[in-house]
């Protein structure tokens, strides 16, 4: 009996063993499947809230356009002959350009620089904000409407068939271009008024995004900057070689979303002003030339190192101001006739009402007709009121080139041509 009380104890305490075993087992269990629950719903609110940090804005399909257009190898905008802008292309067609003076070499003109990045409407501010240095300032291209505020300006937006972009411009004085003359009479295109006397209400009235200016001239800024719009610096007169003037269309093109078009017409520019100087460079006779005319007591001409001396070299001929200037310069009579009097030809633009003659020029100045030049019939003219100077040839150096050329070595061009700009005065 007593044995058999000693078993059924044991089996007691082994039963209550197995009990607390399986308890303990299930309460183990309870914990781990807890925990693998909990810790797997820790990091999958980890992940979505890692993935929502960095998921991108959304680019809307049109910007993205605008990008693919932006970036193609084809639009890509490298000025090779301008010094006055650079290019720096970021990610998301996203382009850094700095603006400085092309001479400043020649006496720090300007010591300022002007930076702006140029980023593609619709981008969102959170993929570009971290991108832009400092000193930047923003413009959201294509911009659809501007102000061109000189000729050389106008003479871009020509050429790039971009008329529809301008909202106003200066004047149109010695304006021939028709879509422009049509846009200010029907009141699409808004005269603004001239240097130092902008009409700021008008400004305002034709809201543009941006407006193109030349710091350098007499001024007027003051009154254009209260009015908060972006003010971007327009360099190409600055330029000293005739192709670096031309090749501001491509500087126009980044903000208008023509860079494409830009890079095609440059190219096809390039090609003929190359071809032409090609031409006249081996030419054995290289006849004398001087420019300019007398204005309020002395005689105002470009300098040595202007464009237009340089295309006087690439024509052929010798450029007789020989100094550094390279803009133009007053010169007393006495000193340009020491110089030029022997020249072969002397070249003249101005803005002249009615037809332009030898007697016209020597009643202008009687001592006009010392010049061996006037005496031979060897005055190359060109008048603004009749000629749409001002809205091609700064555009098209190579025009200009072969006007030249058909004067000086009339052999190297064909027979039938008649000139754009110049011709000799008859």
């Amino acid at each position: 009996m007593r044995n058999k009380r000693i078993c059924k104890l044991k089996n007691k305490k082994f039963t209550d063993i197995s009990m607390k075993i399986r308890e303990i087992k299930s309460f183990l269990s309870f914990i781990h499947r807890y925990s693998i629950h909990s810790i797997s719903a820790a990091i999958l609110t980890l992940t979505l809230t890692l993935s929502a940090c960095n998921t991108s804005p959304k680019i809307s399909a049109e910007t993205a356009a605008d990008i693919a257009a932006i970036t193609d190898s084809a639009a890509i905008i490298s000025p090779t002959y301008a010094k006055g802008f650079t290019v720096e292309y970021l990610k998301d067609g996203i382009r850094l350009v700095n603006i400085q003076d092309p001479q400043a070499e020649e006496g720090d003109r300007m010591p300022v620089g002007y930076k702006f990045a140029l980023i593609p409407k619709g981008l969102d501010s959170s993929i570009f904000s971290t991108l832009i240095p400092a000193g930047y300032t923003v413009v959201k291209v294509p911009v659809q409407k501007t102000i061109a505020m000189t000729l050389l300006q106008l003479s871009n937006f020509t050429a790039l068939d971009a008329i529809d972009y301008l909202s106003a411009i200066t004047s149109t004085k010695n304006l021939f271009n028709k879509k422009i003359l049509a846009r200010v009479k029907d009141g699409t295109l808004q005269k603004i008024g001239h240097e130092g006397e902008f009409d700021q209400e008008v400004i305002m009235a034709a809201n543009p995004e941006i407006i193109f200016i030349s710091p350098f001239k007499r001024g007027g800024y003051d009154a254009i900057k209260e009015t908060g719009i972006t003010l971007v610096p327009h360099l190409g007169y600055k330029e000293l070689v005739p192709l670096g003037q031309a090749e501001w269309i491509k500087f126009i093109g980044m903000f208008i979303g023509k860079e494409k078009f830009a890079n095609e017409t440059f190219a096809q520019i390039e090609k003929n002003y190359l071809n032409m100087k090609s031409l006249a460079e081996n030419t054995q006779n290289r006849p004398t030339v001087f420019s300019g005319e007398m204005h309020s007591g002395n005689w105002y001409a470009v300098g040595g190192k202007n464009h237009l001396a340089q295309i006087f070299r690439d024509a052929g001929a010798e450029y007789l101001i020989k100094d550094d200037n390279t803009g133009g310069v007053n010169i007393e009579f006495e000193k340009i006739y020491a110089t030029c009097a022997k020249a072969d030809y002397w070249r003249i633009l101005n803005s002249f009402s009615g037809d332009f003659s030898y007697d016209a020029l020597k009643k202008s100045e009687p001592r006009n007709s010392l010049f061996d030049a006037f005496r031979k019939k060897k005055v190359i003219y060109c008048n603004m009121k009749q000629t749409p100077y001002y809205e091609l040839a700064p555009v098209h150096p190579d025009l200009l080139l072969k006007d030249f050329i058909a004067i000086f070595h009339p052999e190297l061009v064909e027979e039938s041509y008649e000139g754009t700009f110049y011709k000799l005065l008859k």
